[in-house]
């Protein structure tokens, strides 16, 4: 079997009352996509406004150095909850398949309320984007569901890490 080509993975936990101590969130994701061979390029938690969102994922869509972006958080209904108005439009393309998939793998874990999740995924500047909701069993539901595979350059018959690793041809 061909080895996995690691990705250069930033995560932005979005939160208004989250910190490094106690984002479980943001930790778990670090955990697994290490575990599963990946680099982290940053971690980062932001207050759940808008324009910040927007500026910190933008700059890492604009970084070379960066091939994904994670984000745990504000995917919900509630007055402030603003990720995928904030991610939305920096997208080149969306990718409708996720949110559709996580909502079915959450809606065995957690039943109907899995259609408060606004999660949602896509491409922007050759970079892939994943926006999970901020729990922490989203997150492993999130990861261990979808983009352990998805991430992994070796996964068949098609993932996103094929289409930001330059050497891979499909960049762009």
């Amino acid at each position: 079997m061909e080895p996995m080509i690691p990705l250069r993975i930033a995560v932005l936990t979005i939160s208004d009352t989250r910190t490094d101590e106690t984002d479980r969130s943001g930790q778990a994701l670090v955990e697994r996509l290490t575990q599963a061979g990946h680099q982290l390029v940053e971690k980062r938690i932001v207050p759940d406004d808008v324009y910040t969102i927007r500026a910190v994922v933008a700059q890492w869509i604009a970084d070379p150095a960066v091939q994904g972006v994670i984000t745990t958080g504000g995917t919900g209904f509630t007055g402030r909850d603003s990720t995928p108005e904030a991610v939305r439009v920096l997208l080149d393309k969306p990718i409708e398949g996720f949110g559709e998939r996580f909502r079915q793998l959450s809606g065995e874990e957690i039943g109907s309320s899995t259609i408060q999740s606004r999660c949602l995924g896509g491409l922007a500047n050759a970079t892939v984007i994943f926006c999970l909701p901020g729990s922490t069993g989203a997150c492993r539901t999130g990861w261990d569901g979808i983009l352990a595979e998805q991430l992994d350059s070796r996964h068949k018959p098609c993932n996103f890490a094929n289409l930001v690793i330059p050497e891979r041809g499909q960049h762009g």
